[in-house]
């Protein structure tokens, strides 16, 4: 019966899930027709508001600054994962895998812990841990296989590289509406009910993915043609320039020079995480790894196409978010109409669980960490502080709803899938699974969370 349901969900998936750039659009169109319905205001204002209203901070122009982070976070994990000594571990690590169910067991489970520790590293290394399990693994279906890499991405705003909890949790917090909200990691990422989340998700997702194993009829096996890696690159030390780009002198002074700020950081910050130090920490991890500075360069180089499905798509779903929160004359947006929906019918016990699901919902339509946080914190922050409800705990419902729907929008997915020669059609059925599963996880958890604490 689960196969059979599997299998329904991979055919449907199969045939109307359209290209991602295609499913954003697609997604403006909806939301500009809901948006119209539901705060009654007409085209010519939503269309303003999805411009931005000429300025760059709002609407399609108004995640610039996020974007860039979050490219970097991309870039810098896949330029890390891409290091001979990184691509040693992961080939080692596959070697744990003998048959199809510790093929799926061990991708899922390595992959999961990697995007804990920072998302854009997960998604790489997952992938290119999944391909050498193909090598190994002759009879594994390959589209699960990339599909269970990219379940771990389901934890990634629970883990050290989550934009929510590193924005409240950087130093001041932050402000909105005027108000200022600010929760230490201790009570988001490594909060106990966090991390026992994580960790149900890490022990029982390897044996959800394997029991959607296709039968031996419907397995499709892995192209030959995409296990064949690049040819590593050679260099020449003959110019003067040539020799200046492979010095080990300045190379030891670019890591001594980011070692000493990460240190010196940590001992006048604490051990406080956000965007940009994470990111500084894998941009000078990865410079180590490589070892040398131009093939650092040339790292960054082949990752940074991985990042175009994000320059191109952010800006359409700025757009989105700003039709989600152009308020009519009475300051009723679509957002707040979803938000205020689920707060409405919460209490103290319940609302945490249900902003989860209600930022499961938005998310679908502003895939985003921080474009969540800006759309749905305006309404959960201050009704949380009218319940009483600590704002670490309102923020990670915020979190995990936005990594929920991750699963099956499509988005995410485009590096891994470039990684892998796939489309994302053909992983999507299987993550319907893993988003019912993680759902009852979290809703679980959060419910708990709100009992015991």
């Amino acid at each position: 019966m689960f196969k059979k349901f599997t299998n329904g969900c991979v055919r449907v998936v199969n045939r109307w899930l359209p290209d991602p750039f295609l499913f954003a659009i697609i997604l403006t169109i909806i939301v500009f027709i809901a948006a119209m319905i539901g705060t009654q205001q007409n085209p010519l204002e939503l269309v303003w508001a999805w411009g931005g209203k000429g300025t760059t901070g709002d609407g399609f122009w108004g995640l610039l600054a996020f974007s860039m982070q979050m490219a970097l976070v991309l870039v810098l994990g896949n330029a890390m994962a891409s290091a001979k000594i990184c691509k040693k571990a992961l080939n080692a690590i596959a070697g744990l895998a003998h048959n199809k169910m510790s093929a799926i067991l061990v991708t899922t489970f390595v992959s999961t812990i990697c995007c804990w520790l920072n998302w854009g590293f997960g998604l790489i290394a997952g992938a290119l841990l999944a391909k050498a399990v193909a090598r190994r693994v002759k009879d594994v279906d390959y589209p699960l296989l990339i599909a269970s890499a990219y379940s771990g991405f389901v934890i990634w705003h629970a883990g050290l590289s989550g934009s929510i909890p590193l924005q409240i949790g950087a130093e001041g917090g932050t402000t909105i509406l005027g108000v200022n909200y600010y929760a230490p990691t201790t009570a988001t990422i490594f909060h106990p009910v966090n991390l026992g989340m994580v960790i149900v998700i890490l022990i029982l997702m390897p044996l959800v993915n394997y029991a959607m194993h296709p039968d031996k009829e419907h397995t499709i096996l892995v192209d030959p043609a995409l296990l064949v890696d690049e040819e590593e690159r050679t260099y020449t030390k003959n110019t003067p320039a040539e020799k200046i780009e492979h010095s080990r002198i300045l190379w030891v002074i670019a890591l001594v020079l980011g070692v000493a700020y990460i240190v010196y950081y940590f001992f006048q910050k604490g051990f406080n995480l956000d965007l940009n130090i994470v990111n500084m920490i894998f941009l000078f991890l990865g410079l180590l790894l490589h070892g040398d500075l131009r093939k650092y360069v040339d790292a960054i180089g082949d990752a940074a196409g991985a990042a175009a499905g994000i320059l191109l798509q952010f800006p359409f779903y700025a757009g989105i978010m700003g039709l989600m929160v152009a308020a009519n004359a009475d300051g009723v947006s679509l957002a707040s109409i979803i938000a205020n929906f689920f707060t409405n019918i919460s209490n103290d016990i319940t609302f945490p669980m249900l902003t989860f699901l209600s930022a499961g919902i938005i998310n679908f339509f502003v895939p985003s960490g921080g474009g969540q946080w800006a759309v749905q914190a305006p309404i959960v922050m201050p009704a949380a502080t009218e319940m009483g409800i600590e704002y670490g705990r309102s923020a990670m419902a915020i979190a995990w709803g936005d990594q929920w729907t991750n699963m099956i929008q499509p988005f995410w997915a485009l590096p891994a899938l470039g990684v892998a020669g796939l489309s994302a059609r053909n992983i999507m059925g299987y993550l319907v699974i893993v988003t019912i599963f993680t759902g009852v996880v979290a809703c679980g958890g959060f419910f708990l969370w709100g009992l015991l604490f």
